[in-house]
């Protein structure tokens, strides 16, 4: 039976776990400016290989058995008449609205354009840039730098990889010391240049980079993995900046719901929750937030089930993989230090299929 209408906005991995599980409960419609799923943990190995170059994109035409999935963009948020209007001029009536438009980050972790053809290109030029660089440059030490550059060293061991990082470690944001220094002698002993404690900026030149001492760096390509910004400008637009934070994202209460707002919920990298911004903490937002809109719909009045409370994975677990078969991978341990895992673990676990079976599976594919 199913008990209200829900809208969920964004198409990413929050917002495709929940509206595959609340199909059940509610009239779901999932809004994405995409025609297809964007498997982002899959995009920075296609940036690089061209085997790898349609195998981030999956249709979202077998994710929902009863609700629907429309391609388009929002534009508005009514709270008082409780409706989503899209800039087709479409209005989506709810019960419960979801935002979970995730953020946007740089390429080639990016769907740039809006079909899978005009991604795809994009692809295909950074592959191209990258089998003819002589010296590639990444800026950012976080995971997502850290794969990037052991992506560009397995693909272009004749080219010189530089990987400038502004922190004093290697994946310093996670708190662990040790998974730094274990990303840093991966790269390390595959010849590539690791600088700490370099903050860069573009030269004067073009083709060279300066770090905040003045040193100066040439190199043919770069790519910055520094960091993401929320995709919340239209809420700001729609005449919701009071809903968002000095970042940008949106603030939310301890259910997940929008603060004074009980029938607007947002989850995943667009909110403010404070913890690393990863798939596993999407997906678990997801759930939460899952069973709060069930509690709401199914239960008014008083008789509503009470919403649980979500906490913050500060210590959520974490794979970098060093290409498809080699990697690091952080596991908490309750009341101590999280344990580090070697290369094995992180082979099987995601370095060797980017978790692209699973994904699949969730969106109704077989896994090949």
């Amino acid at each position: 039976m199913q008990h209200g209408d829900v809208v969920v906005i964004g198409g990413g991995y929050a917002g495709v776990r929940l509206a595959k599980r609340l199909d059940d409960t509610a009239r779901v419609t999932l809004v994405d400016r995409k025609e297809v799923f964007f498997h982002r943990i899959a995009s920075l190995r296609a940036g690089v290989h061209p085997e790898w170059t349609i195998t981030p994109f999956i249709p979202y035409d077998r994710l929902l058995r009863n609700g629907r999935v429309a391609v388009g963009k929002a534009v508005g948020v009514d709270t008082a008449e409780r409706k989503v209007t899209l800039a087709s001029g479409e209005i989506l009536p709810y019960d419960v609205v979801v935002i979970a438009t995730g953020a946007d980050y740089p390429e080639p972790a990016r769907f740039t354009g809006t079909t899978v053809e005009e991604a795809a290109r994009s692809f295909a030029g950074h592959q191209r840039n990258i089998a003819a660089a002589e010296h590639v440059l990444v800026v950012g030490g976080g995971p997502s730098g850290v794969e990037l550059a052991a992506e560009i060293r397995l693909a272009r061991p004749d080219a010189r990889v530089t990987l400038a990082h502004s922190g004093p470690a290697l994946l310093h944001s996670t708190g662990s010391e040790r998974v730094g220094k274990r990303a840093r002698a991966w790269l390390e002993s595959h010849d590539v240049e690791v600088r700490l404690d370099s903050f860069m900026s573009p030269g004067n030149d073009f083709g060279t980079y300066r770090d905040a001492h003045g040193g100066l760096i040439g190199a043919d390509r770069s790519f910055w993995a520094t960091g993401t910004t929320p995709n919340t400008f239209w809420l700001r637009m729609a005449g919701h900046g009071d809903w968002l934070n000095a970042s940008g994202h949106v603030k939310v209460d301890r259910t997940l719901r929008v603060e004074g707002f009980p029938d607007v919920f947002a989850v995943g990298d667009v909110n403010d929750i404070s913890e690393l911004k990863i798939t596993p903490v999407a997906l678990a937002q997801a759930d939460l937030a899952v069973h709060n809109i069930r509690a709401q719909l199914q239960s008014p009045g008083r008789h509503r089930k009470q919403p649980r409370f979500y906490r913050s994975l500060h210590r959520a677990p974490l794979i970098v993989p060093f290409g498809a078969a080699d990697g690091v991978t952080m596991f908490p341990v309750p009341g101590g230090e999280s344990a580090i895992l070697g290369g094995r673990t992180a082979t099987l676990a995601k370095a060797k299929t980017l978790m692209t079976p699973y994904m699949r599976r969730q969106l109704g594919y077989t896994a090949a």
